[in-house]
């Protein structure tokens, strides 16, 4: 036992990720006191890259499953009731269902980008950018093609969504991840309705026998009452049958949102980074932009504050398979270092290489970039004959190429005069302390702060939402920093003029590589 007794005022959050199902168990102070957790992946069916509801389930019973045995190994015994519960997961993607409530085609993760006419078309028709992995731009494509099931749609949502629907039966979503699914306009905390009256117009939408407007989920916003947990969904949850049915249910959010929250980063002027198997930079905006970029969407914080995000699919995969490597010659040598400190060791041997890695650059793309448009991936380092090749330069290359895509977005919204006071950072790239942090800084010229609870992610963020729909008296900014976050401890670094200086030298080379990567695609299986 570790000191702690179950109250009942306990709050759920559960997060679906791309690799990892998580939930996370808070006290009344939002602190994390139980954990549980699935491993899962998505797979290639058909061209459709997708995971089995089938999974859903058994990954969300199992994850439920582990927690609920540390809250038992903790306490003594098992969560019957809770004062609340949130779910969040992937943002995006195509979930549709008919008036019984049968699936109607696999579902189309993020990870999809084989939207790209009807995204095209509806960016133009809205004069706002409609990414591929959009569910709008899903639903619009899949009317294109004139698949069978378009006529049978009753109900479309995302992941979340679908969660959330099966365990309160309310169909329902937080404002920030309905702005995944279709533009929000934020004083009304509502789909944008010209937008939809725009959508509804079109000659092929018009022969289809819905209206948009009432197969989308309601939006709400953080705070509001989204349900409770009805009798099956206990049992869909908790295999055991001890949890009460009659549970607060908070709005489900995305992966995007719950990252805002989990980094305290909702306020105008700060933005976070997560920096993982993907990469992405969530802005809060103080005005809309003046220009529409297809490198940037617009989203919302689970308030409904506008953000521009700038997502790219490729950070620490590339750099990865350089540590293996690394860690074989590390066993070959006789060595039993553990990988944890190899990845230290390398890492910070970066910190020592030249502030622009020396002429060296590395291209980490193993998936195509809509960003940098390159339509497809093929990691590739590269130097010139009097480069400086060294390991420090070497892996400070691999370093900055996990933020070079993401420069390239961003430097949109510095064009735009978007000012940004702190970026937080979360994710496995600053896991060794100060040298992400660091590069990051000098990347982004900006300063960038770690907190301690970063470390918790998007469940934990999940989980305070659900507590403040609890506790909902003042917005959710004020909340989170009275007292969530009032005591939080963070680090914080500025960004040093020559990693600055020497990060823009390094980005012009690999813009220029950039033409080689794409000839490498075009030629290389």
């Amino acid at each position: 036992m570790n000191g702690f007794k179950l109250s009942g005022r306990e709050s759920l959050g559960i997060e679906f990720g791309s690799t990892r199902i998580k939930a996370v168990l808070i006290d009344e102070s939002c602190n994390a006191i139980a954990f549980g957790g699935y491993t899962w992946e998505n797979s290639l069916e058909n061209g459709i890259w997708t995971y089995p509801l089938s999974q859903v389930w058994e990954g969300l019973r199992s994850a439920y499953a582990e927690l609920n045995e540390d809250v038992k190994a903790k306490t003594g015994e098992y969560i019957t009731s809770l004062a609340s519960i949130g779910f969040s997961a992937m943002m995006h993607g195509y979930l549709p269902f008919d008036k019984n409530g049968n699936q109607l085609a696999q579902f189309r993760t993020w990870r999809n980008t084989i939207t790209a006419e009807a995204a095209a078309e509806l960016t133009e028709l809205f004069s706002f950018n409609i990414p591929q992995r959009w569910s709008i731009a899903h639903l619009y494509q899949a009317v294109l093609n004139g698949e069978e099931h378009i006529n049978d749609i009753a109900f479309l949502t995302t992941l979340a969504g679908y969660v959330h629907w099966k365990l309160s039966g309310e169909k329902v979503l937080g404002i920030g991840e309905a702005s995944g699914m279709f533009p929000i306009d934020c004083a009304a905390k509502d789909y944008n309705a010209d937008m939809l009256d725009k959508f509804a117009a079109l000659e092929k939408v018009k022969a289809c026998s819905w209206d948009i407007k009432e197969i989308l989920p309601k939006v709400l916003v953080a705070g509001e009452n989204a349900g409770c947990l009805t009798e099956e969904g206990a049992k869909l949850l908790d295999k055991s049958g001890n949890l009460k049915a009659g549970i607060l249910m908070c709005p489900p959010e995305g992966d995007a949102g719950t990252g805002m929250v989990a980094t305290n980063s909702i306020t105008e002027r700060t933005g976070n980074v997560s920096a993982g198997t993907s990469i992405f930079s969530m802005v809060v905006l103080e005005k809309p932009l003046e220009k529409v970029y297809e490198e940037i969407d617009i989203v919302t914080t689970p308030s409904g504050s506008d953000v521009a995000m700038v997502h790219c699919n490729n950070c620490c995969t590339d750099l990865d398979y350089w540590v293996n490597i690394f860690a074989e010659f590390a066993k070959a040598s006789g060595s039993d270092m553990p990988k944890y400190k190899i990845y230290d060791l390398l890492y910070e041997a970066a910190l020592s290489g030249d502030a622009d890695c020396g002429g060296l650059v590395n291209i980490n793309y193993f998936s195509g970039e809509p960003v940098s448009h390159t339509q497809d991936g093929r990691p590739m380092f590269l130097r010139s004959q009097g480069s400086a090749f060294n390991l420090a330069n070497f892996f400070r290359a691999q370093i900055y190429s996990t933020m070079s895509t993401l420069k390239i977005g961003m430097k949109f919204l510095e064009n735009e005069g978007v000012k940004i006071d702190r970026l937080m950072g979360h994710g496995g790239l600053f896991k060794t302390p100060v040298v992400g942090q660091k590069l990051m800084a000098g990347a982004m010229n900006a300063p960038v702060s770690v907190m301690e609870t970063a470390s918790e992610g998007g469940a934990w963020g999940m989980a305070v939402l659900a507590k403040y729909a609890t506790e909902n008296e003042k917005p959710l900014e004020n909340y989170l920093e009275e007292k969530v976050f009032a005591s939080c401890k963070s680090s914080t670094i500025n960004p040093d003029p020559e990693d600055v200086e020497g990060f823009e030298k390094y980005m012009k080379t690999y813009v220029a590589a950039l033409e080689a990567e794409k000839v490498a695609y075009l030629n290389i299986d």
